[in-house]
């Protein structure tokens, strides 16, 4: 099949499922990743990112020439880059500072203007990164913010694209799904999918320590006391998106900073695949919960992201070392 496009976006989707072999020896049954970084923009964020705005295009929500302007850990920013590239629209991201380097930088390759928050500060702290992106959406004319966090096109993107494609790779045979969890557009789209063809599928979101997922789905309480800094990037939350359907996931899973380091470290090493922080959380979810599967267990991890974002931290030996992670 001939793959030509009329733009880059054309591209974004129909990413592989590929089997992980050395790493899940000691794992029940089959596993296999759902790799996303084979989107042009490196990341599943690349699909509800277009469809985020191609919603708000159909309702009128940004005009020819218009601003987004949207907060993000990076790889929403680098969706919404390409698509301001295509569609001749200006970018603003706000970011955390505890976001790599490389993000900021491929960002601002891609004609994003982006602006570095704190991120030791609470969520409706005027100088968080989501407080600047909303301040700037009201100043600037001719803006949308289309805060993925609580827009439900996020969710949408993943049920009408990356749920079916699993569904069919896996001839329908999945048993259990698993993905970190940060704005909850992902395991929500493709947990809604699944469980529409299967109600059997369990859902396993992965969630770091810092964050009030775990906690909130088990017993019902937003905890603030659970809320408190952490490395891991792109999973986990000290607010509830609306994207998180909560009826939908099965479990969480809390994973360390340091075992999701070491985790995707092993991944490169062991099955060729140099990933983004939270794929190495994402597979350590399977690794924690592994006396659960037995050996006709069909397991999908999804991968969200490439490990280029991340050659400063995860893949830098010195870093490592400087958070504890290796001697």
């Amino acid at each position: 099949m001939k793959r030509v496009y009329d733009n880059i976006l054309g591209a974004i989707g129909d990413t592989p499922l590929i089997r992980l072999n050395n790493i899940a020896k000691d794992i029940p049954g089959e596993v296999w990743a759902k790799v996303e970084y084979f989107n042009p923009g490196h990341s599943t964020k690349d699909r509800m990112a277009l469809q985020m705005l191609e919603d708000a295009e159909k309702a009128g929500k940004i005009k020819p020439g218009g601003t987004i302007i949207e907060c993000t850990s990076g790889n929403t920013g680098m969706g919404l880059a390409l698509a301001a590239c295509v569609k001749g629209y200006k970018l603003i991201c706000t970011m955390s500072d505890k976001q790599s380097k490389e993000k900021v930088d491929i960002l601002r390759a891609m004609g994003a203007d982006v602006r570095v928050c704190p991120t030791d500060v609470e969520a409706d702290h005027p100088e968080s990164y989501y407080s600047v992106a909303t301040r700037l959406a009201k100043e600037i004319p001719n803006s949308f913010y289309p805060f993925q966090y609580d827009n439900l096109s996020n969710r949408k993107a993943h049920y009408l694209t990356t749920g079916p494609e699993i569904w069919d790779q896996t001839d329908g045979k999945i048993t259990h799904f698993v993905v970190g969890v940060g704005t909850g557009g992902t395991i929500s789209g493709v947990g809604q999918y699944l469980k529409e063809q299967n109600s059997d599928v369990q859902i396993w979101g992965g969630d770091a320590y810092g964050s009030v997922f775990k906690k909130y789905h088990e017993t019902g309480i937003f905890d603030e006391n659970e809320i408190h800094s952490y490395i891991t990037e792109g999973i986990g939350e000290d607010i509830l998106p609306k994207n998180v359907d909560f009826d939908l996931i099965d479990h969480f899973e809390k994973v360390t900073d340091k075992d999701g380091a070491l985790v995707a470290r092993e991944l490169a090493l062991k099955e060729g695949l140099l990933l983004g922080y939270s794929c190495g959380s994402a597979f350590q979810v399977i690794r924690q919960m592994k006396d659960q599967l037995t050996e006709d267990s069909v397991t999908v991890v999804l991968f969200h992201d490439h490990g280029s974002r991340y050659v400063g931290k995860v893949y830098n030996d010195e870093w490592m070392r400087e958070q504890g992670f290796i001697d």
